[in-house]
């Protein structure tokens, strides 16, 4: 282990090296103990090497949770407004720094900068408000059913918490796991997806230099196999909140079921936009561009199926394709590129295989559907974006996750039959509805089965003071953001104080 790892994240690199990261484990930034690394890449430019991370195993896990077990000892003990002025000084550096946060980000995920200037801000906000937070933690008192008897409920914190994260928002979604987490008096080992690392080290960066004691925030970076199942299974974890994909969320809420653990699961999405006659067509195309194609559709929240009424669905399609057409896809760093690459090539393989399955099954290509390799595109993992109509509920596009530039637009006979598309699916993370009917909306907000419904709005822009997840395959109930995520990193204490200087039994005790 190299002495300047102790005080830097990264050993700088040269015009013939690239920048080396280490992990971070009980206050120092050190090497892993396989000795192997993984390389991160611009997936707009594969030519763009942005450094080299630690390929973490076992021992480096078993590191790292040691270091968060002896930290929580102390930790717990400071109180929560002490601890929440740390996060709170996290919020002012994350803001003087988000330009450069931001260009980190784009270049390792490939959205664009106005998408990755927000993930920070996302950061930002989660932070403020959780400071706030520590200045609450509330608990019920309430009567007691005896005299001289006082009742309360208090929050405590539940101990090392393990964090596994994923690359399409690489600081925001870590900022709603590890912020609540520490305000609560929790210690915390973090591995981040190793398509996007360099973000979340950005994140604990600011945690340390905000003056975070050691031990407190561990990050081990590789590979879910190699460093994120050691870190699920290993016992001293009590807590585990993991987004990603919902096949492998079946897998850790199975595997953390068997040690009791603690388990908050943010899944998949396959998220319906219903669209009614009387909807501000122009507002509804706008929605569907942002909420289809933002981030290039790579959100658990993308506006995936557009259900729209028969009487405009040909007037709402047209216009949509035209806007499509014109969106400008291009590396992220460009402020003129409206949608940037896939995350990787795995990724945009499975984007042109739901193209194929869509055509196959008889839905319309409206528009794209290839991949872009000509000129710049060559080095990165670009594809049009992509709307097909006609399409049939039952088909795959309508039905599975794709995480990518492709939308299915979907024709209903009535706004009944619409919240019948909607909900007809395993998923049930966020909805929209756009209409100037309040009474339809108000039906829509009670009858839609998702964790978010928006109205005239697109399905995507959550905002971090109120709960984030979803219902059915989406998620096993816990709830990020806001009070949801104070909720999932406590438990409950009840406290009986009796003051009588007798013996009282409840409900033995009663007066007649």
């Amino acid at each position: 282990m190299a002495s300047d790892t102790l005080t830097s994240p990264v050993i700088a690199g040269t015009a013939t090296r690239p920048n080396i990261y280490h992990n971070f484990i009980d206050g120092q930034w050190v090497e892993s103990t396989t000795g192997q690394t993984f390389e991160n890449r611009n997936p707009a430019d594969t030519r763009d090497l942005i450094g080299i991370f630690q390929r973490s195993g076992k021992s480096d896990v078993d590191a790292a949770v040691a270091a968060a077990r002896r930290a929580f000892l102390k930790w717990r003990l400071i109180p929560a407004p002490r601890r929440a002025e740390i996060i709170f000084r996290a919020a002012d550096m994350l803001a003087e720094r988000k330009e450069d946060y931001a260009r980190d980000m784009t270049r390792e995920m490939g959205k664009i900068l106005k998408e990755t200037r927000g993930d920070v801000q996302e950061a930002v906000d989660t932070a403020f408000y959780m400071a706030g937070e520590g200045r609450r933690l509330f608990g019920p008192t309430t009567p007691s059913e005896l005299p001289n008897k006082f009742a309360m409920a208090v929050r405590q914190p539940l101990g090392v918490c393990a964090m596994i994260t994923p690359w399409n928002f690489p600081m925001a979604i870590p900022s709603w796991k590890l912020l609540p987490a520490l305000v609560c008096g929790n210690t915390c080992v973090i591995k981040p997806a190793q398509d996007t690392p360099l973000s979340t080290f950005n994140l604990v960066r600011v945690l340390v230099d905000a003056g975070i004691p050691r031990g407190v925030v561990n990050i081990v970076t590789g590979f879910g196999a190699e460093a994120g199942a050691p870190l699920l299974e290993h016992p001293e974890v009590r807590a585990v909140s993991f987004t990603g994909s919902t096949s492998v969320g079946r897998t850790i809420g199975t595997t953390a079921a068997k040690s009791f653990k603690h388990c908050s699961l943010e899944l998949g999405g396959k998220n319906p936009m219903i669209v009614l006659d009387d909807a501000n067509l122009d507002l509804a195309v706008e929605g569907a561009l942002w909420g289809a194609f933002g981030t290039t559709g790579q959100r658990c929240t993308a506006t995936s199926r557009i259900i729209v009424e028969k009487g405009v669905y040909r007037a709402f399609l047209d216009r949509l394709v035209e806007r499509a057409r014109k969106l400008r896809v291009g590396n992220g760093l460009d402020e003129t590129s409206d949608v940037g690459p896939a995350i990787n090539e795995r990724q945009l393989e499975s984007d042109l295989e739901y193209v194929r399955a869509g055509q196959n099954e008889g839905a319309r290509l409206e528009c794209g559907g290839c991949r872009l390799e000509k000129g710049d595109y060559h080095w990165g993992w670009f594809m049009e974006p992509t709307i097909f109509s006609d399409v049939d509920r039952k088909m795959r596009i309508a039905r599975e996750e794709i995480f990518g530039p492709v939308v299915a637009v979907i024709r209903s006979e009535n706004f009944d039959e619409a919240v019948t598309i909607a909900n007809d699916i395993e998923y049930g993370l966020s909805s929209s509805i756009y209409t100037r009917d309040v009474n339809r909306a108000f039906v829509a907000m009670r009858d839609l089965y998702a964790g978010i419904t928006y109205i005239n709005a697109p399905t995507i822009g959550a905002e971090v003071h109120l709960p984030f997840g979803g219902v059915k395959a989406t998620g096993n109930g816990h709830r990020e953001g806001g009070i949801g995520a104070i909720d999932f990193y406590t438990e409950w204490k009840s406290v009986y104080v009796d003051y009588s200087d007798r013996l009282q039994r409840a409900q033995i005790d009663r007066p007649e």
